[in-house]
């Protein structure tokens, strides 16, 4: 229908264009907003809800006790760790020490010397239990942090099993609460899609038309967007379901609506020549000839053909001449394009002023 409107109603329409998509965004954005904060209505339940709240506590007390003996542990194993590599350090620096110095004794053979040597020898063997008292210092320590890293996996363990007898109920009663919101969902958007049903209906082509197809479009982002991603799932069997209801019965209003169309075109065509063209509204007749269809029953006709003068389908008259002229023009135009004349005979009406094109 825009080849058939003038300059500046083709721009005005387009700026209405840009108002309805402008409405639909703020309503989008607001529709947004509100079906966001729906689940905040549901308490938030985490698993550790449905565990027994006794043996949870007395689990999660052993396990940051066991925590903090494992720590306590770990710090006191470092501790011995490098006690002992001080140990054993020191113990081979004084072995090879003594074994310098007892070499050179077996090279002197001096007999004074059997006294250092004793020393010597009671000083490694101190080293030496020094040494072993670092060494059982780490075993001990090791264990300790065994022990602590066994009662935290009992503590885990522990938990877990709370965990498992809690899952299922965990589960069910997450679904109800995720259809609940799924629920609320739907009483908002429900309700927004009648309303843009009948909008469509009765008011599309009202004088108010941008913010009727502003709010048809928030209504329907709403529905499929802002709803549909939210269905539960239960197996995939409830997104099935719902989209085959939907299928469905868009597929009944679709087919229902064909069947109409029919009908009313051929009740038109069963209507005299005269009373069609009173029907049409010019800009709507305009937008058809300019597709290379009939304007009364929408199929293709070569109006380039000059001997084509009615459609060949319903009848209705395409071509006429001008009673001043002569000249052959379109039946529908409400002037001679040669000279102007006025037509003569019942002319199309003009559109209504204010409708969205369509």
């Amino acid at each position: 229908m825009g080849k058939s409107l003038r300059l500046s109603e083709k721009w005005f329409n387009r700026g209405l264009w840009l108002l309805a998509l402008v409405f639909a965004g703020f309503l989008i954005g607001l529709g947004g907003t509100l079906v966001g904060d729906l689940p905040q209505v549901e308490r938030q339940q985490g698993l550790e809800d449905f565990m027994d709240p006794v043996a949870t506590a007395t689990a999660r007390g052993d396990q940051r006790q066991a925590h903090q003996a494992r720590r306590t542990a770990q710090d006191a194993l470092d501790q011995a760790q490098l006690q002992q590599t001080a140990a054993a350090r020191s113990y081979r620096a004084n072995r090879e020490t003594f074994d310098n110095w007892l070499a050179t004794r077996q090279t002197t053979q001096r007999p004074e010397q059997d006294a250092e040597l004793i020393a010597r020898s009671r000083a490694l063997d101190e080293l030496k239990a020094g040494e072993r008292r670092a060494e059982q210092q780490v075993e001990r320590q090791e264990q300790a942090l065994l022990d602590a890293e066994q009662r935290t996996n009992a503590a885990e363990r522990t938990l877990a099993s709370l965990g498992e007898s809690a899952q299922s109920a965990w589960l069910e009663a997450r679904q109800q609460a995720e259809l609940r919101v799924f629920l609320y969902r739907l009483a908002l958007t429900l309700p927004l899609l009648a309303v843009a049903a009948w909008l469509f209906v009765r008011q599309r082509k009202s004088t108010w038309w941008p913010f009727v197809w502003g709010f048809i479009f928030f209504a329907l982002f709403a529905f499929f967007v802002e709803l549909v991603p939210y269905l539960p799932s239960y197996g995939g069997y409830v997104r099935y379901l719902v989209g085959i209801l939907l299928t469905v019965l868009g597929g009944r209003h679709a087919i229902r609506a064909l069947q109409d169309y029919r009908t009313r075109l051929a009740l038109k065509e069963a209507q005299p020549d005269t009373v069609r063209r009173e029907e049409l509204h010019y800009d709507t007749a305009l937008a058809r000839l300019a597709k290379g269809v009939c304007p009364g029953c929408e199929r293709p006709v070569d109006l380039k053909d000059p001997g084509i003068d009615f459609c060949p389908h319903c009848g209705i008259g395409l071509h006429d001449h001008c009673g001043a002229c002569q000249t052959r023009k379109s039946a529908f135009a409400h002037f001679c394009q040669a000279c102007g004349t006025a037509a003569r005979g019942p002319v199309t009406t003009p559109s209504a002023p204010t409708t969205a094109p369509g």
